[in-house]
């Protein structure tokens, strides 16, 4: 039979939320520490804990079948690289910062700047649109200080919260690109993985269909259930259960996380009462 294998990063959060996804895909993966490659016991699944920025040659290579990397090292090294899902972590934006103290009114400002970055394909591409050219300078790690040893005008990096960047007084003057982690296919896939690779794919939508929604109920007076159906944005239809006290009944739905307070405050206002919400492990559509 054949095994799927997937690249991950081989430290930092990148990693942690990778082989939590997966165990919470049901897999179950041994892995000990400093291990660069992990067997899953329950799943055809091979797992390879290799350093980010190479996780996109792996996959043009076929070496590995499947990978979770940012979408950012895409953009910079493997276009041609196929997403077959977003997994909604690791979320970050690529973008241009310089110090502080300058006076930033458009990108214009920039012309002929030195740069520093890790991304020199993503900051030629970005800055030819405006029809212009950079000095890049090419580094890897601790991007953020060339300003402030005099290497560089400015960096183009990712970005989560943006203390970094506070932090080696830089502001944030324009964002190239959103990222996030994605479940990426090499071209050079088998049909025989491509199925694996299929099942896979099944669960991960399930669970982060799951992260996404709350399970909720509550009790409603059976005059109010129209209107309480019409609030509640449901899979298919509303559960309804009577319930021992007559003219009541109890009313189970999905609801979406994002939308979750002002569904609650829509519910209470519609007659609904007792509303209880829990966590979803798995949702199978």
């Amino acid at each position: 039979m054949s095994t799927l294998k997937i690249a991950i990063q081989k430290s930092g959060r990148l990693n942690e939320d990778s082989i939590q996804i997966l165990k919470d895909c049901g897999i179950s993966i041994n892995n000990g520490n400093d291990q660069l490659k992990a067997e899953a016991t329950n799943f055809p699944l091979e797992v390879l804990y290799l350093r980010n920025s190479d996780i996109p040659q792996y996959l043009i290579d076929g070496v590995v079948d499947i990978a979770i990397v940012g979408d950012n090292l895409l953009v910079e090294k493997g276009k041609n690289i196929k997403v077959i899902q977003k997994l909604g972590f690791s979320k970050c934006k690529v973008s241009v910062a310089v110090p502080k103290a300058f006076e930033y009114k458009s990108i214009k400002d920039l012309e002929g700047m030195r740069i520093a970055t890790s991304y020199p394909n993503t900051v030629i591409e970005y800055f030819a649109k405006f029809g212009m050219t950079v000095d890049i300078h090419q580094i890897s790690g601790s991007v953020e200080i060339a300003p402030n040893i005099g290497l560089a005008d400015g960096i183009v990096d990712i970005v989560s919260s943006g203390s970094t960047l506070f932090k080696n007084n830089l502001k944030e003057v324009e964002v190239i690109f959103k990222s996030e982690a994605v479940l990426a296919v090499s071209p050079k896939v088998t049909p025989e993985v491509q199925s694996i690779i299929d099942t896979l794919q099944f669960r991960i939508e399930s669970v982060l269909r799951a992260r996404k929604s709350k399970y909720i109920l509550m009790n409603v007076p059976n005059d109010k259930i129209e209107a309480i159906g019409k609030i509640l944005p449901v899979l298919k239809s509303l559960t309804v259960m009577p319930l021992a006290e007559e003219g009541w009944s109890s009313v189970h739905s999905v609801i979406d996380k994002d939308t979750f307070w002002d569904v609650i405050d829509q519910l209470k206002e519609a007659g609904a009462e007792g509303i209880l919400v829990c966590p979803i492990e798995k949702m199978v559509l």
